[in-house]
Parts: structure tokens; sequence; C-alpha cells
């Protein structure tokens, strides 16, 4: 697809009221993601960290030891006070702004990274804005993941994997065929061309670490519903008047589905990609 047949439009509704769920229904990255980032980049301890789209600082926080301090940005002020009642670190600041906005007087780092949040920014404006925040020997890095769900597979597990076509089923039954993203439609998926962006605005790379996968989660009927209330496509706010029932549908199926109220699943690989 051409990145010119992509035309959404980013409003301050796409992740609302999801924060809370964010927090729960995803897994968390692996502790190896960060040791791999540190052996990769050569941290010791000093310079800052930027998080870009931190949402509520996952890896904000997982990657904050190996820095002097660290700030997670974000759209979302819910995102904010989730990633602020998790954080027990004092070199962690937390300021809302959209990545459009940088620099916004936030100063240099040594790294700046995005986790499943480059894809909804004007990319070649954000590239551009950041290469300016980044020290001589600085670094990007795209953490891309996918962690609402794991790995799909007829091999056993301690429990059943959830029911995910199902749940895709019932989603679409309440908001339709098409994906959903804030007060827009996504037909065709989410922004491509990341590679061609980061070259074209000068950047040198990547480097590629893979970390993590097949790890097995047990995760509760109350982790996938808040999973589902994670995804930009099916937000709390979306469902609208409609949201309690579909969370007692979403509920029944699961409840159906699981080995007293608990499922299995094996946890997806985590890339990181290192542009400088």
């Amino acid at each position: 697809m051409d990145s010119t047949e992509w035309n959404w439009q980013w409003d301050p509704s796409l992740y609302a009221g999801s924060a809370e769920h964010y927090a729960v229904g995803r897994m968390a990255y692996p502790a190896g993601l960060s040791d791999a980032v540190r052996d990769e980049l050569g941290l010791d301890g000093s310079g800052r960290l930027l998080d870009v789209g931190c949402g509520p600082g996952s890896l904000t926080l997982l990657l904050a030891p190996l820095f002097a301090e660290a700030v997670g940005v974000d759209a979302d002020g819910g995102m904010l006070e989730v990633a602020a009642s998790r954080s027990e670190s004092t070199n962690v600041r937390w300021r809302q702004l959209r990545a459009e906005e940088l620099p916004a007087d936030l100063g240099t780092f040594r790294v700046v990274t995005f986790a499943q949040s480059f894809h909804w920014m004007d990319q070649a404006l954000v590239a551009d804005r950041v290469r300016g925040m980044l020290t001589p020997d600085g670094a990007w890095v795209h953490v891309g993941a996918t962690t609402h769900r794991g790995v799909e597979g007829i091999d056993e597990l301690p429990h059943p994997r959830p029911p995910w076509d199902d749940i895709d089923k019932l989603v679409v039954r309440y908001l339709g065929p098409v994906r959903r993203a804030g007060q827009s439609l996504l037909p065709t998926g989410t922004r491509p061309g990341e590679e061609e962006v980061m070259r074209a605005a000068g950047y040198r790379g990547p480097t590629r670490i893979v970390v993590g996968g097949n790890e097995i989660e047990d995760r509760s009927v109350d982790d996938i519903v808040a999973s589902v209330f994670s995804l930009s496509s099916s937000t709390p706010h979306l469902l609208g008047p409609h949201l309690a029932a579909f969370e007692a549908d979403l509920r029944d199926l699961l409840t159906k589905a699981a080995d007293n109220g608990l499922f299995s699943e094996r946890r997806r690989e985590i890339e990181a990609v290192i542009w400088r």
C-alpha cells in the first residue's frame, strides 16, 4: 500500500478510556529486552531516555534504570496518570504532548524509543524533529510487538488459548467489519513505510534485535477483557451505550471457554529496531 493512500487523522479519543485496561491487559515486555538494548548501545546508567507515545509507561519503566533520567510523553492524559501511579522510580517524569509537538524544550537524549506508537504519528515530521534531539552518540529504538495476544497454535498448553477468533467476531458484531480508530476508520490498517521515512530523514541502519518468544503466560478472564478494551479498535468509548451489553457478552464467551477462569498463551517475540 502506498503511504499516500493512508489518510487517517489522529484525534484525542484514540485510546480514550483504555489506559487502565492497557496496563492490565497487555503482556509485559520481557526483562531480556532491557539487557539487549543495554548491551547493543553500551548503556552505563548515564544519559537520558525519551519514550514517545509511552502509554502507561510499560517500556519507559523497564528501561529507566539504564539512564540517569527518563521522560515519558503521551498525548493521552489518562495514560500518563496510570504511568505515574505505576512508577516507583525517582528518575522518571511524564509530560502530556503529541509527538508532533516535539522538541517541546525537553532537551537532548541518548536514546529515544517508540513502542507500538510510531504508526499513529506524522512519521516524516516526527523523525526529523527527533533527529535534532539525539546526542551525537544517540539512537532511535523502535520496539515492535503484539502484546495483547499470544502466538496462535494447536500445541497443548496448561489451559486453553483465548478464543480470539470468536472475540474478533463479537467486536465486529458490535462495531462493524471495518477497523475503528478514534473517530475514524482504518480500512487498510495502520501507516506503512517506516524504513523509507527513517532513511529519508538521514538515519543509518537499522540494527535488529529479537528477544523473548514462546514463554507461556497464564491469563484470566479479566486479563482478556482488559486486553480487548486496550485496543484502539475496541476502546470502551467506541461502544457507547452498548458497552455493558458488549462486556456481558464478552465475559460470557470467555467464561465458557476458560479452564476455571484461566487461559494460557505463548508470548510473541519482541523486536527492537535501532537507527542511528
